[in-house]
């Protein structure tokens, strides 16, 4: 019985094991074929900032530096925060090839504490048409005045 139940295990993990191998091949199949497709591609410098430590209520913010390394003028159709405490600009008209462009975020950290994680969502006609960055802070609270 406990052969037969160890046997039986070692089929499960190793069919688990075989199934999550051909998940990720197929996604890096697909990832490829984006990759060698004609149309833009959005090309971030860094795709994370990290603040350290804030006071809450501090205002903070990051320009996340792009650029679009494809073939075809890049535009970026709607940018999406997590929460209202977090504000975006980006460019409205289209990034040329091989242009630079910039997505500025600004974090307000009134009424949060502890650690924080924003994660800003692009839309584009990229190749790969939604890109994330993030921020992270961690809010301390805010220092009491004698």
């Amino acid at each position: 019985m406990k052969k037969l139940m160890m046997t039986m295990f070692f089929l499960l993990t190793a069919t688990i094991g075989f199934s999550q191998t051909a998940e990720q091949k197929k996604e890096q199949e697909q990832k490829e074929t984006q990759e060698k497709a004609p149309g833009p591609v959005i090309a971030f410098e860094i795709e994370s900032h990290d603040f350290g430590d804030i006071e809450q209520g501090d205002i903070v913010e990051w320009t996340f530096k792009f650029e679009n390394k494809g073939d075809e003028p890049l535009i970026l159709s709607n940018v999406a925060v997590t929460c209202g405490c977090t504000a975006t600009s980006w460019p409205r008209e289209p990034v040329g090839v091989g242009e630079k462009g910039e997505l500025t975020v600004k974090f307000n950290s009134v009424g949060k504490s502890g650690a924080q994680n924003k994660v800003i969502t692009i839309y584009s006609n990229a190749r790969i048409p939604i890109s994330r960055v993030s921020i992270v802070t961690n809010v301390l609270p805010k220092k009491k005045v004698n």
